[in-house]
């Protein structure tokens, strides 16, 4: 993906921050917010926000479309969900996920502060999808690259 391409270009946002080396480009809109978060090449929650954020999982709901690249996310229980783009998205709290491959993952997020999990009626954990669009692995000898962690 070039730097030049509309996914990745500067916007006139309320709010720009980077956080563990997520650009997260937010606008309110009314009671909630649209945001744009990009995910780098080789990002990983546990060596890139976990110490920021200071819990061992995301405990965020996220709701949206994953527009470009591939994410995996990992739960409590051990299940893998496997999410590439285009493709929509709704991942519970208690989650941990990575960048694969060596392109950004850019998510298009929809959500309400703390009351995203209320408002849309996420769960508040993770239940196995019936979905074919999402696989279950067990444990980190299932993932490439994670037998070590």
């Amino acid at each position: 993906m070039l730097e030049t391409d509309a996914l990745l270009a500067p916007m006139n946002v309320s709010e720009y921050r980077e956080i563990g080396g997520v650009r997260v480009d937010t606008f309110q809109a009314g009671t909630g917010r649209v945001k744009r978060m990009i995910y780098p090449p080789g990002f990983n929650w546990e060596r890139h926000l976990k110490h920021v954020v200071g819990t061992d999982l995301c405990m965020h709901a996220h709701a949206g479309f994953l527009a470009h690249g591939e994410i995996h996310v990992r739960f409590q229980d051990g299940c893998i969900e496997e999410f590439r783009a285009p493709q929509f998205i709704a991942i519970e709290p208690g989650h941990e996920g990575w960048v694969v491959g060596n392109e950004p993952a850019v998510l298009i997020e929809f959500d309400f502060a703390g009351q995203t999990i209320e408002r849309l009626g996420v769960p508040q954990v993770h239940r196995h999808a019936e979905s074919t669009s999402k696989i279950a692995l067990h444990g980190p000898s299932d993932v490439p690259g994670l037998s070590g962690r």
